[in-house]
């Protein structure tokens, strides 16, 4: 996943020279996110979820080599670069809703944060070695070689689940058609106000947090000059400030519930202004410091929005708890949009401080006007 998000800016950024142009690539990653999710979810609690990993894996795959096979030819266009990434985007909502709820097979309920964390530590250290290899792969090889790596790290994510148990279906599984079980759970979001807030402020964190991740090529070829290699570090930090915080998690700093999702988004928040400012402070070295902090605590964010939907819903809705944790990071195209137009028009430092400050601003907001929140058990 990381590695296809290194190459696909990189790429985007090379064939516009456009910061907004790679926020509407990299939105093309989550845009399909947004119409999936609620119905993945349904699919996640009706299908064998060991399956759908194994096809989504197999399908994101099969796109990456289409994209590297063009880009090869030296074909590509921006336009068949989106499309293979809308399309990618599209399973990766079904992946994303099946392993939450299949984790949540495996573990169980009192074992799920910790869980979570696990799987987190085990992406982010594929993030890691992604970000660092298909930033060299793009410095020596070119960029149609990484996304064929790329597609051979997705085919081999897919193919491990083979081996991995199926759970036998529980006695209260849902039947009925699609629609039925899609309507169900907006009725029980609709019947529980936090469902709903949850939502939202995973949302928000996806447009006016994660979005900063538009603006690293921006970042390292134009602002500090690092080249791809730079990109692949920065991108490398990432993962460990998520590895770090999820660590962290593990030792029980994760367990405030819904008063320690909050203070984990200003913290977020806060972390991008100061990023916005690094360049011109810190130089390199402080902007990678700040991107390990900014993304420990987004991924803390993270852990606490999955972990918070998957418990406040019943067994048979876990699989739909998944998909609108997946519907909410549909929203990140708005959050690339917006953060690459305000780079294009005022520079990347000043969009990274105002997305912080908006971010900053809904947290606080959340815990003034819905004080519920605040007393959500972890």
């Amino acid at each position: 996943m990381m590695g296809e998000l290194v190459v696909l800016g990189w790429l985007a950024l090379e064939l516009t020279d456009s910061p907004f142009l790679v926020g509407a690539a990299m939105g093309c990653r989550a845009l399909p996110l947004a119409f999936v999710g609620v119905p993945a979810g349904v699919l996640a609690d009706r299908v064998p979820r060991q399956r759908l990993l194994v096809v989504t894996g197999v399908g994101q795959a099969a796109a990456a080599a289409v994209a590297g096979a063009l880009t090869l030819l030296g074909v590509v266009t921006l336009g068949q670069l989106m499309l293979l990434t809308f399309v990618a985007g599209g399973l990766r909502g079904i992946e994303h809703a099946a392993r939450q709820s299949y984790a949540h097979d495996v573990v169980g309920a009192a074992a799920l944060v910790n869980g979570l964390a696990v799987l987190g530590i085990a992406m982010r250290a594929g993030w890691l070695l992604g970000s660092l290899g298909v930033g060299a792969l793009i410095a020596h090889l070119g960029s149609g070689h990484a996304y064929l790596a790329v597609a051979a790290a997705y085919l081999a994510g897919g193919l491990a689940l083979l081996a991995a148990a199926v759970p036998a279906p529980t006695a209260d599984r849902e039947t009925g058609s699609l629609w039925r079980g899609v309507t169900g759970f907006f009725t029980a979001v609709r019947a529980d106000s936090t469902l709903l807030v949850l939502i939202l402020l995973t949302a928000g964190a996806e447009v006016l947090g994660f979005a900063h991740q538009a603006l690293l090529p921006s970042l390292s070829r134009d602002v500090l000059q690092t080249g791809p290699e730079g990109l692949g570090v920065m991108n490398a930090a990432r993962a460990v400030g998520g590895i770090l915080a999820l660590f962290g998690s593990m030792l029980g700093l994760a367990r405030g519930g819904g008063a320690f999702f909050l203070l984990v988004l200003l913290a977020f928040g806060g972390s991008l202004v100061a990023l916005g400012a690094a360049p011109y402070l810190v130089g390199f070295a402080g902007v990678v410091a700040l991107v390990v902090v900014a993304n420990a605590a987004g991924a803390l964010a993270d852990l606490l929005a999955q972990s918070l939907l998957q418990l406040s819903v019943p067994h048979h809705l876990r699989g739909r708890a998944g998909g609108a944790w997946v519907v909410a990071i549909g929203f990140a195209p708005l959050g690339q949009l917006q953060i690459g137009a305000l780079a294009s028009l005022f520079g990347v430092s000043a969009a990274l401080g105002a997305s912080g400050l908006a971010l900053v601003t809904l947290a606080a907001t959340t815990a003034l006007l819905y004080p519920r929140l605040r007393t959500l058990a972890g």
